[in-house]
């Protein structure tokens, strides 16, 4: 199973990220701090460092360890953003979780969407999981336009689930499980045969919200 090998639809693919990629993924987060800084992590333990050598060793580790699959999206070749399979679980559970982000010169251009999808065929096919889950914070309408996209089915409100920007933050929970895409997530998005409704997300959960 070669994963350093990149997917691609159209202009958009991905691929295992490499060490020669710190450069540039730094220079894209240190210019899109306004952008991103809402939707990112954090620790509440203190400030995590931004220095993508670092993080990219952590990645590449996660990776041959088998918890994790970092990759880089692209457009027409040039570094878009970063997408990260995490938190892969084997056995019974056989899941795992999507995280990522996109420069904002990218975005409006359905990078992240087809990336996803990628990604998603990838863990299924190759990695041979059963189920991948999407966590997204209501305010990122941005996000929720990936899922509705997609058709990731809304599994239920999380309450103070993830540390972000600086504080737990509520989180709305998508998931696929490989039954619910025979034909493959691109596939099925590319023919326009996703469920219009799958991502819909019940009234009394946004309330709760406060959306």
């Amino acid at each position: 199973m070669d994963l350093s090998v990149p997917r691609a639809h159209g202009p958009v693919s991905i691929r295992l990220v490499r060490h020669r990629d710190a450069k540039v993924l730094q220079e894209h987060l240190l210019s899109n701090r306004t952008w991103l800084r809402p939707w990112e992590a954090t620790s509440p333990d203190g400030a995590v460092s931004l220095d993508m050598k670092v993080g990219i060793r952590r990645l590449l580790q996660q990776y041959r360890d088998g918890v994790g699959v970092p990759f880089v999206m692209e457009y027409d070749g040039e570094v878009a953003g970063q997408l990260n399979v995490w938190g892969v679980a084997r056995g019974s559970l056989s899941s795992a979780t999507i995280g990522y982000w996109v420069s904002r010169e990218y975005a409006g251009r359905d990078i992240t969407p087809i990336s996803v999808a990628l990604a998603t065929d990838v863990c299924f096919d190759q990695l041979r999981l059963h189920r991948m889950e999407i966590c997204i914070r209501p305010e990122n309408h941005a996000s929720l336009r990936v899922v509705q996209k997609l058709g990731f089915r809304y599994e239920g409100l999380r309450r103070k689930y993830i540390h972000i920007d600086g504080d737990w933050r509520d989180h709305y929970s998508f998931a696929l499980v490989k039954e619910d895409v025979p034909e493959g997530v691109l596939a099925r998005w590319a023919e326009a045969r996703v469920p219009r409704d799958a991502a819909d997300i019940p009234q009394a959960d946004r309330d709760a919200a406060g959306q």
